[in-house]
């Protein structure tokens, strides 16, 4: 154990979509951290990113993890300031390694990890290039080409596509190649928001226009009958994979009300698949991490088709919710890491990808 705690910053929030749902993850995070042995091992300090993306310090951070809620303007200290970053609040460059706990694009996208970077300050999770990678859908179906991984039919689009002399013949391309029922989904955003499900011309361009107000970029997917498999991965410099978690729901499909809405779906860990199934998906799960360049921590989320036996990858999301729904921490807790372990591995991994000795990275 080191000699005197090490300073940890937990920063949560963001200027994305997934604000809320980052408050919740952060509850769980700074929780643990401040319980049991992590209690001796780290001094916490929190910060809150607003909506408009102004960095608040650990008063303000802390209030508004106590009450679960994003901060509305009343509940922020007057002057707020202008929109964006501003500089560090009080405490924030005393910080030794940051654990970022933020979804979504300005958090998970590459660029609070350019941040960190640039200031030569360890963090958690994947670096730059990663990062960005997987959080654009685009750019990762890509790369999981690359490497020959496994994945449904797929379309990209650029939203001016959607101008009025080119979008029929846009609507006729996805139809001839994809059919339906199909998928519309913005790259850049996670958690299932902006993600609609189209079952005719009509559906399809509504749901191209929703996902287009939110990022210029989308991807059209084909629908399959399938089982929705999770697998998490840990490490840095070695990568290991969880054991298989199942998401099982009753609503059409898995979105955003039926991810966060408590009673609308449950888990199943492990998955009840053959074993040379669940061996095949870690197998691709560490497949995916590597060709993305991801590191630290990342979920990998696959369709299985039982009668075929079929598997495809998904997608890769390298900050997976940490709320107390979420399947990142309870795949590693089902595979024999409790989550105060899971967390403080987390941060020596950090600290080992920045070249830092650990002296206590064995510790459970």
């Amino acid at each position: 154990m080191p000699a005197s705690p090490l300073s940890v910053g937990v920063v949560f929030g963001g200027a994305s979509g997934e604000h809320a749902v980052s408050i919740r993850s952060a509850a769980t995070v700074v929780g643990a951290l401040r319980r049991g042995d992590n209690a001796d091992r780290y001094r916490l300090s929190c910060f809150y990113i607003d909506r408009q993306g102004r960095w608040w310090p650990p008063a303000v951070a802390e209030a508004v993890l106590s009450r679960g809620l994003p901060a509305e303007a009343a509940d922020l200290p007057a002057p707020a300031g202008p929109p964006g970053f501003r500089g560090f609040p009080e405490g924030a460059l005393n910080v030794e390694v940051w654990y970022p706990v933020l979804h979504g694009p300005n958090g998970e996208d590459g660029t609070i990890q350019g941040l960190f970077t640039l200031m030569g300050v360890p963090f958690v999770g994947s670096g730059v290039l990663g990062s960005a990678v997987g959080m654009d859908k685009q750019a990762m179906k890509a790369a999981f080409a690359a490497a020959g991984l496994p994945q449904v039919p797929y379309v990209c689009v650029e939203a001016a596509e959607l101008a009025d002399a080119t979008v029929e013949a846009l609507l006729d391309r996805l139809v001839q190649q994809l059919g339906f029922p199909c998928f519309v989904k913005p790259a850049n955003m996670g958690s299932s928001v902006g993600i609609s499900k189209a079952t005719d011309r009509a559906s399809l361009l509504a749901g191209l226009r929703e996902a287009a107000a939110l990022d210029p970029r989308l991807v059209v997917e084909q629908g399959v009958k399938a089982r929705e498999l999770e697998c998490a991965v840990l490490g840095s410099r070695t990568l290991e994979a969880s054991v298989l978690g199942e998401i099982c729901f009753e609503a059409d499909w898995y979105d955003y009300t039926t991810k966060y809405s408590e009673g609308l779906s449950h888990t199943v860990i492990p998955a009840r698949v053959p074993d040379a199934v669940a061996d095949r998906a870690r197998t691709l799960a560490i497949t995916a991490c590597r060709a993305v360049a991801a590191s630290g921590l990342a979920r990998v989320d696959f369709f299985y088709d039982e009668a075929s036996a079929d598997l495809w990858i998904n997608e890769i999301n390298t900050l997976p919710g940490f709320t107390s729904q979420s399947m990142y921490p309870m795949l590693w807790a089902a595979s024999g890491v409790p989550l105060e372990t899971l967390v403080h591995r987390l941060l020596q991994g950090a600290r080992e990808s920045a070249g830092q000795t650990v002296p206590d990275a064995e510790a459970p």
